[in-house]
């Protein structure tokens, strides 16, 4: 009777793992990928990647698994435990002559109950196009000699795998992996990194992919097409709902809500709800203001994933629906940064031109209002950062499986998708005129840099101050979401 159990409970999970969305990347997409990387990769090389680590929450509670992107973009595999290699010529295994190998992890009837259906070895070569897969409890006594290859391509390991009682798991793979190519880990103490055997590389996967990464397919501009659109509804829509007296949390809740609503099933960065003070803080997650005042500005940069892909898009309106004078000055400035360089952004214009185009634009307004007395670098450098008074931060990057996405910075291309993102933080206690102070203010977009332009793709939300103070009037589909209050302990 329990054989017939465990059967059942492996028959169900069979074909669970293809039930994903038709808009998921197709198998097609990765084997590309895989097949383009190693027409890059040296000859007699291989590369070798690991899928990322479970990252444990407290006690015996995970938090929601996310793939490394580099794992995804090449396989389309989304679970644990697995190891991946690809073979710059085809390599002879089993009787089998083969280019790629991967490891998936076992199955197991008990824990998948718990957890979820796993993979067979069976449905991932069918599933993800793979021409050979085994099982990761295999990788300890397979046999292959790492040493007959002029290169062995990975990226270093963080010392953040945990060891499970799983035979077989993420620990094991690196731990055996180590030990097949002779890492400098599994050697004496008196040997260093630079004591590498000569064949290991762990620089050269980045040059290879972020080429690679950083120009969209068609299905990757599908996807990111999407995740930025629920991003923008999801700021439109916050924007009619914004009220005084609201908390951060409950300002991010309205947001995520909104990306789950579209099945957005993550979102792209920890959320950056700041409202005031905590707004010039440029990576503020705590989102814990309890009560945002009337009068406040706040500043909303989140972005949802759709499917692996990331949006980022950054919007600051004032809590009340007005901006004072002194904010929308603020605001219009940091807006006419973006539109220029927005303005010059087209293929073959370099990264670099995007930020000294907003940067100009914004140190000559500083200038004009009387923020700051002139532009030297001493009244413009911040001694204790060594960073802009005002605008500390860089203009643009890539978006896409990272919110930070991997791509070259030279020059723009075309079937890149990037941010531009300026922004002016005053906090409290600035060398200005106390009028200024608590205003921040960043407008980030999303956009495509397509063959002599660029489109933008997140202009479902506004942009300019005048639109924003007209779309905050309007009635919100939050407004009859009443819950019952919670009485005063």
């Amino acid at each position: 009777m329990n054989r017939i159990i465990l059967s059942l409970l492996f028959l169900t999970s069979i074909g669970l793992y293809a039930q994903k969305p038709a808009d998921f990347l197709s198998s097609d997409f990765h084997k590309e990928r895989r097949e383009i990387l190693r027409e890059k990769l040296p000859e007699n090389s291989v590369a070798v990647f690991f899928s990322n680590p479970i990252r444990n929450r407290a006690n015996d509670v995970n938090y929601k698994y996310h793939q490394d992107p580099n794992f995804y973009y090449l396989t389309g595999h989304r679970a644990p435990h697995a190891l991946l290699m690809i073979f710059s010529e085809e390599q002879e295994i089993n009787g089998q002559n083969v280019n790629e190998l991967l490891f998936v992890r076992g199955r197991n009837a008990l824990m998948e109950l718990y957890d979820g259906d796993r993979i067979s070895p069976e449905e991932a070569r069918k599933e993800l196009k793979i021409s050979m897969v085994k099982q990761t409890p295999d990788f300890k006594d397979f046999s292959i000699d790492f040493s007959q290859f002029d290169h062995v391509l990975f990226y270093e390991f963080k010392d953040d795998v945990r060891n499970t009682k799983e035979e077989g798991d993420l620990y094991d793979l690196i731990d055996q992996f180590k030990t097949k190519v002779k890492h400098p880990d599994k050697q004496p103490p008196t040997l260093h990194m630079e004591d590498l055997p000569n064949n290991l590389n762990t620089t050269l996967l980045d040059k290879l992919l972020a080429p690679m990464r950083g120009i969209k397919t068609e299905e990757e501009l599908d996807l990111l097409r999407k995740a930025v659109k629920i991003s923008a509804l999801g700021q439109s829509e916050v924007m009619k709902a914004m009220r005084p007296g609201m908390s951060e949390l409950e300002v991010q809740g309205m947001h995520e809500f909104i990306y789950k609503k579209y099945k957005a099933e993550y979102e792209g960065y920890p959320s950056i709800v700041g409202a005031g003070h905590n707004g010039c803080v440029l990576h503020y997650i705590d989102n814990y203001n309890p009560s945002i005042e009337d009068g406040e500005l706040i500043l909303m940069d989140l972005g949802a994933e759709y499917h692996g892909y990331t949006a980022d898009v950054t919007r600051t309106i004032p809590v009340n629906g007005k901006f004072t004078k002194e904010q929308k000055q603020i605001y219009n400035l940091v807006y006419e940064a973006q539109e220029a360089a927005m303005a010059i952004a087209k293929p073959g214009v370099p990264f670099k031109a995007l930020y000294d185009t907003t940067l100009a634009v914004v140190n000559r307004g500083l200038l004009e209002l009387g923020i700051v007395e002139n532009l030297s670098e001493e009244e413009l450098i911040n001694p204790a950062t060594g960073r802009h008074w005002y605008y500390p931060h860089g203009c643009c990057h890539h978006i896409g499986l990272d919110v930070h996405d991997m791509g070259t910075y030279d020059v723009l291309q075309e079937g890149m998708v990037i941010t531009i993102e300026p922004g002016i933080y005053i906090p409290e206690g600035s060398p200005c005129d106390k009028k200024w102070w608590n205003i921040p203010v960043r407008i980030e977009d999303d956009y495509l840099i397509t063959s002599e332009s660029i489109e933008l793709l997140s202009d479902d939300a506004p942009r300019k101050s005048e639109e924003i103070e007209v779309l905050m009037q309007q009635e919100s589909a939050f407004s009859q979401f009443n819950l019952p209050t919670l009485e005063e302990e």
